[in-house]
């Protein structure tokens, strides 16, 4: 699975500092979030969508070659 985190970041002007406290993770999360290192829950994953005011499927692509 993809993710848009750091582009939309970046276009708010948000650090990852920032976003980590928002949805309360460490900025090392962030980070390997952002390195499509790390697949997030559920829950994290909406979490961070409601910071964007997007949908889940907006910030986080899923790809046919994750099955």
């Amino acid at each position: 699975m993809k993710n848009r985190i750091k582009e939309l970041r970046l276009d708010i002007g948000m650090t990852q500092q920032e976003l980590a406290d928002k949805v309360c993770v460490s900025s090392r999360t962030i980070i390997s979030l952002e390195k499509q290192k790390y697949n997030p829950s559920v829950l994290l994953a909406y979490k961070i969508s409601l910071v964007f005011n997007l949908p889940i499927e907006k910030v986080f692509i899923f790809e046919e070659e994750d099955r």
